[in-house]
């Protein structure tokens, strides 16, 4: 679980509704039609973008923005480390007990190809495709939410306008344009909130994940390419530091070393 996401998104639903509660009831703010409109119709545009299946897949991909587990930088560095280290003094085939043990599948595939006898390039070549693959899923998980970051507002827009022509034809009667007021009101502050508070934020977390795991994966391909190419264990490392800040080599480093 992320923290950060979590949190961050439990501290801005608190401030909004702590500044409603504050000026008065919180059922003022809800109104069903004006929901009906914002979030029928960014759904509804999804929908009208992207194929079904895509579209139906906007929960598993939100999903990823609160669940993920990648291991550090720091950990497969030392976790090639050990791997060079075995490699060197049994031969690569002695890997083949440390692949059941590993949790990350894409790890656990690439070392068995390493296991298996596959030269580096075609190592290379085919965990790369299979990370062309990912940043695809993920680049369109990220223009969902987009969309619904567009779409949210536009709506948003809709009602106030369909608002205002409600309250503008019931003029004549007091009674009805309090209703006509609230849907004009409320559907823009909806659109609002659903834009900024949770699909710009959220999308710009999912594009934090893709380069973050994209980062994770040339590590662990520049990684097992050095144990198909028999490097050293110190070789090994130094080659995968490269891709740390300076800071973090050292820290890396010091860890080791302690």
């Amino acid at each position: 679980m992320d923290i950060a996401t979590v949190g961050g998104l439990l501290l801005a639903i608190a401030l909004v509704l702590g500044s409603i509660m504050l000026g008065g009831p919180l059922t003022t703010f809800i109104d069903v039609p004006s929901g009906m409109i914002v979030v029928g119709g960014s759904f509804a545009a999804v929908f009208i973008t992207f194929p079904l299946k895509t579209a139906l897949s906007t929960l598993a991909v939100i999903k990823n923005c609160f669940l993920f587990k990648l291991p550090t930088p720091t950990e497969v560095i030392e976790q090639f480390s050990e791997f060079a280290t075995t490699a060197r003094r049994d031969g690569l085939l002695a890997l083949e007990g440390a692949v059941e043990s590993i949790e990350d599948p894409f790890l656990r595939r690439g070392l068995e190809q390493v296991v298996g006898g596959a030269s580096a390039e075609e190592l290379r070549d085919s965990l790369e495709s299979e990370v062309e693959q990912v940043n695809s899923r993920h680049a369109a998980g990220k223009k969902i939410i987009d969309a619904i970051a567009a779409a949210a507002p536009a709506f948003g827009m809709i009602g106030t306008l369909i608002g205002l022509v409600q309250m503008l034809n019931n003029l004549s009667d007091p009674s009805q344009i309090g209703g006509g007021m609230a849907v004009a009101l409320l559907t823009t502050l909806y659109g609002a909130v659903i834009a900024n508070m949770f699909c710009i934020p959220l999308a710009g977390k999912l594009e934090n994940r893709a380069t973050e795991e994209a980062l994770i994966r040339d590590l662990m391909i520049t990684g097992l390419v050095s144990l198909v190419e028999g490097q050293a264990p110190r070789a090994v490392e130094e080659r995968l530091q490269a891709f740390l800040a300076p800071k973090a080599r050292v820290s890396s480093s010091s860890q080791q070393a302690a």
